[in-house]
């Protein structure tokens, strides 16, 4: 990049230099004779070698190859053509015309594929941090003896050490020590991860502190870095309909505008007998008719989003999918692990006057529990918690604690009703947990999974862009409704089991135009089925979870639900700087191309209806990215 950006600088220092001095003094009258054109294309033709050998290469490389028909054939044939014309009108005494439009087109073509370059570089950047995550080695722990062995070359079960400063190179289990993990290139987060002995491990992060010996889980073609790594390379072979279009566009566009300049300059040599002007014409259509712009900007625009994106923490399989984020008019969402954290926190004790004693006798149940209710309650409580009780497990209702004379019962109503306990059934929203001691009622626990402090930011922001909100859950009708009411849902359908999902979303597809399309975001464990039905599927918490990326079309890297904002701006953003390019090129190249058909347009007005349509369209690319980080602030 750097010594190509040199050459193309020393090219156009020495290109202004000889342009101005020619304008100024007529380089083509310093040597007297029907030779003078010598001296002018001398220089010219040192300065288009400097400056276009890769471009006349690739063009004799192509043709070599049978691909005849390409930017960089027609830009050899255009400029040849442009010299040849120069070498004629000097041989024949007319004022020379050419020699420095054939340079000036290669200058500043090749300007244009440097300013792709380096925007396609920008942000290749911006996804080559998850290219670190390849591991180079393992170290394979065969008895006592270490070995550096090939990742590739590591079985399920077998033994590895991790050293400070290592990435882990297969997923795991920790056998032996304890260290601090950097994962921000799996997740983005900055702060550590303190691991121990039975903890999960993920390939692709790096050991900080101790050495860590790990059971491997997975092969290294199965481990979270190679399914992340795979995801990336091959983002770009799914291509949106634009960057078909312009493939197939280009196909055929190209080997027309041959024909319609060799057409053209029979027609103008035959009609008005000067086959100069004939041959100027046809080199002007030669020259505003190469696709570049097209055929540049578009993909471009769409390879910069995508690298946007992985920067926001948010990786998307490929750029269809930009596509169809873009005509996204309903997005459905899963519950819990995905609104909400999953994890539950007490909000209410009443009567507030027993909060101290009712949570002491639910922590004595539930102590024993892993339900998430039992370790919210035995959490809240955070005190010493009294042994000696028969602990009585009833499916479906709650634990029955007995110790001597004493008995405590925490559950359901239903419970308490069995044991002729009246109890006063509460209309609240989350789950509700009544708890009595011997025969006595004394109140209850009211437990909610928390939502995400994102959640509302996020879907007011959907609601902004006319965007219908719809939440899927297993969970009972008056937690749905809570939920769906807080955060100003659209709608939403509870009491659903996984496989209702499906159901639900094609009874919404139903109800949907057949224009729009549906995103459905879950959190990737159990919700597989939905995200490969819907248009998009988007996974909160990708990472180490085999569904997601298996499923998932995109993976909010940062388990943040505003990247699903980000993302569909960026989506809008993309589309709409796509067409912008698509039409701005095709006007301005059909515009000029009429003109210098006409004879009214020169080769200096079609050098910019090519290359400087090219350059405006890829600058114009470049908005995604600032578009994108100004709406992210």
């Amino acid at each position: 990049m750097k010594r190509k950006l040199v050459r193309i600088s020393v090219a156009l220092v020495l290109f202004l230099t000889v342009f101005t001095v020619d304008k100024i003094v007529n380089l083509a009258s310093v040597l007297t004779g029907s030779y003078g054109f010598l001296l002018p294309f001398g220089l010219y033709l040192a300065i288009y070698l400097l400056v276009g050998y890769d471009v006349l290469w690739k063009a004799v490389r192509n043709l070599w190859r049978g691909q005849l028909l390409d930017e960089n054939f027609l830009m050899m044939v255009a400029t040849f053509g442009a010299f040849g014309l120069a070498i004629y009108r000097g041989v024949t005494g007319q004022s020379l015309e050419g020699f420095d439009e054939a340079c000036a087109v290669l200058l500043f073509y090749q300007i244009g594929e440097w300013l792709q370059k380096y925007a396609t570089g920008k942000s290749r950047k911006s996804i080559e941090h998850l290219m670190n995550l390849r591991p180079d080695y393992a170290n394979l722990l065969v008895g006592n003896e270490l070995t550096k062995v090939d990742p590739e070359t590591v079985k399920v079960g077998d033994l590895i050490v991790v050293n400070p400063g290592e990435k882990v190179p297969l997923d795991g289990v920790i056998v032996k020590g304890a260290t601090d993990l950097d994962t921000k290139t799996l997740t983005g987060e900055s702060l550590p991860r303190s691991v121990k002995t039975n903890d999960e491990v993920l390939s692709g992060c790096v050991n900080l502190t101790s050495q860590i010996t790990v059971r491997v889980t997975k092969v290294f073609y199965d481990s979270t870095a190679t399914k992340i790594l795979d995801l990336v390379e091959n983002a770009a072979m799914k291509k949106s309909k634009a960057e078909n279009f312009i493939t197939k566009f280009a196909r055929y566009y190209t080997p027309i505008v041959i024909l319609a300049a060799v057409l053209l300059a029979v027609v103008t040599g035959l009609v008005f007998n000067d086959w100069g002007v004939a041959l100027y014409r046809a080199l002007s259509c030669l020259v505003v008719s190469c696709p570049c712009a097209l055929v540049i900007s578009v993909p471009l625009t769409f390879f910069i989003a995508l690298g946007t994106a992985s920067k926001a923490g948010v990786l998307i399989k490929g750029s269809n999918y930009l596509e169809k984020l873009n005509q996204a008019k309903v997005f459905v969402f899963d519950k819990t692990g995905t609104l909400t954290k999953g994890n539950f926190v007490i909000t209410t004790v009443e009567p507030v006057s027993k909060r101290a004693e009712i949570l002491r006798l639910a922590a004595i149940a539930e102590k024993d529990s892993s339900h998430p209710i039992a370790r919210a309650i035995v959490a809240a409580y955070g005190q010493k918690i009294e042994t000696g009780y028969t602990l009585t497990n009833i499916a479906g209702g709650g634990v029955i604690a007995t110790k001597g004379a004493e008995t405590i019962y925490c559950g359901s109503a239903q419970l308490l009703r069995e044991h002729q306990i009246t109890c006063t059934v509460q209309s609240v929203t989350g789950s509700v947990v009544h708890v009595a001691r011997n025969q006595t009622y004394l109140g209850y626990i009211v437990i909610q999974d928390e939502i995400k402090p994102e959640a509302h930011e996020v879907l007011s922001g959907l609601a902004a862009l006319s965007a219908r909100t719809v939440m899927l859950t297993g969970d009972n009708e008056v937690v749905a409704a809570g939920v769906a009411n807080d955060l100003g849902l659209s709608a939403y359908r509870a009491n659903l089991l996984p496989q209702d999902k499906v159901k639900a979303v094609e009874s919404i597809y139903a109800e949907m135009n057949t224009k729009d399309a549906l995103c459905f975001v879950g959190d990737g464990i159990n919700d597989a089925p939905v995200l490969m039905r819907a248009d998009v599927g988007i996974s909160m918490g990708g990472i180490g979870s085999d569904a997601a990326l298996e499923a998932a079309d995109v993976i909010l890297m940062h388990d943040d639900l505003r990247g699903i904002l980000t993302t569909k701006h960026l989506a809008q953003r993309s589309m709409c700087i796509v067409r912008q390019n698509i039409w701005f090129s095709l006007l301005v190249k059909v515009g000029i191309l009429v003109l210098s058909s006409c004879g009214v347009a020169n080769l200096w007005m079609t050098i910019f209806g090519d290359v400087g349509v090219a350059l405006l369209s890829i600058l114009n690319a470049f908005r995604v990215k600032f578009s994108a980080l100004k709406k992210r602030k």
